[in-house]
């Protein structure tokens, strides 16, 4: 075998190979990068401010997850939002309103949830402050 032939056979294998994983990369699934990165990045001072609220005021709610339902307690009368996000499957998230008894707690049944690991992030009001939280809990 020559040398022309020898340059050929290597220069076809590397443009296989270009192809070949120009194809693998327009195949593989998009990136999970967050769209609104920019945005959260700019209310990022004003999150963090209602999460360093809560540990300053101590009033961080306590979850108490039995067979059928979650309890949630809160320090003082509380009004705002909870989102539960399923970190497996974005189209499982679920978000409820916070609306306290008089002992300030609230309950959720736990019929309509799947299983496992979820995220949860409460957004509330006590008087005139606001508070930001965020919560891994396991649903056995």
């Amino acid at each position: 075998m020559n040398w022309g032939k020898g340059i050929i056979i290597g220069m076809a294998i590397f443009i296989v190979f270009i192809v070949g994983m120009c194809i693998y990369m327009f195949q593989s699934p998009t990136d999970d990068f967050d769209h609104q990165y920019y945005e959260k990045g700019l209310s990022f001072d004003h999150d963090y401010d209602r999460e360093k609220q809560v540990a300053n005021d101590h009033t961080q709610p306590t979850i108490a997850i039995d067979n059928k339902q979650i309890l949630f307690a809160f320090v003082q009368a509380a009004k705002g939002t909870i989102k539960f996000i399923r970190p497996s499957s974005t189209t499982a998230d679920k978000v409820f309103t916070i609306n306290t008894d008089s002992n300030n707690q609230m309950s959720l049944p736990i019929t309509n949830f799947a299983l496992g690991k979820w995220q949860i992030v409460f957004e509330w009001t006590s008087g005139s402050k606001a508070y930001l939280y965020q919560q891994e809990i396991y649903i056995k």
